[in-house]
This record gives C-alpha cells, sequence and structure tokens, in this order.
C-alpha cells in the first residue's frame, strides 16, 4: 500500500525531503544535511535556493520582503516570528533581504516594503505591502492554510 507523501524543502540545503502526510513534521530533520526541517523561526532566503523552496514545498510557503534600513519591517518582524513558531509546520516562513537578493525583488516587482507574499506549487496566491501586527497577519495567514 502507497503511503501518500509531502515534499518539504530543507531550509538548510534546500534538499527535498519526503515525510508521510499522516506524520507530524514539526520534529522532522532533513535527510540529508540532519537539521531540522522547522525551527519555529524563519528562515531566511537566498536567489539560489528560493526557486525551489517555492515550487517543491507541499505546503504554503510565504515570504517576507525586508530591508535593514526599513522602520515598519522592524517593527513587523516579531510578529512575522511568532506567526511562524505558531504555524509551522502547515506553512514554511522565509525572510528575503532585499537588499543582500535585489534579483528577488526584481523579479516580484517589491515596490514597498515590508511585503508579503504567498506562494503554493510556485504561483502567488497572496501579496499584501505594509506592516501588520500578529492577530492581523496570523488571520490573513489562515485563509492560506
Amino acid at each position: 500500500m502507497n503511503e501518500a507523501v509531502r515534499h518539504i524543502v530543507c531550509p538548510h540545503c534546500d534538499s527535498v525531503n519526503r515525510l508521510p502526510a499522516a506524520r507530524d513534521a514539526s520534529a522532522a530533520k532533513c535527510g540529508k544535511c540532519s537539521k531540522p526541517l522547522f525551527s519555529g523561526a524563519p528562515a531566511p532566503a537566498t536567489t539560489a535556493g528560493f526557486a525551489k523552496q517555492i515550487e517543491r514545498n507541499d505546503i504554503p510557503v510565504v515570504a517576507d520582503f525586508w530591508a535593514e534600513w526599513c522602520g515598519p519591517c522592524h517593527a513587523m518582524a516579531p510578529s512575522f516570528a511568532r506567526a511562524a513558531a505558531e504555524m509551522e509546520p502547515k506553512m514554511r516562513f522565509l525572510k528575503v533581504d532585499t537588499e543582500a537578493e535585489p534579483q528577488l525583488a526584481a523579479r516580484y516587482q517589491i515596490r514597498s516594503i515590508p511585503t508579503l507574499i504567498v506562494f503554493r506549487g510556485g504561483k502567488i496566491v497572496g501579496q499584501r505591502a505594509g506592516a501588520m501586527n500578529a492577530g492581523a497577519l496570523r488571520d490573513w495567514l489562515a485563509q492560506y492554510v
């Protein structure tokens, strides 16, 4: 009998892991690098691994496009981290530094930061610009889980 599986991309080495769909993924480790697949915190994203993260994960991926100099980005960071702690492993949370990864900011036409984009199967299913508090962020993300 074939067991249903889901694909989860490691935030550390970008390897695609196959996990039984019925298994709680919160304590799962990467089969390649042995690091946790979920840490309860947003993972930094790079141009090199971003496409794999948004295309190969079988869970929704939310990316926070931010910059070090952005006050609203810093104000929203604790809310984003809290949402990651509460919603992983149902969603993957990524942080994209638009100064370090300008190619990603250009590809997704980021004009205002912070901007949040939710991906499923490599496609954008939700996008929102501007800082949100933890409750508003959780409520907005809940529709994509």
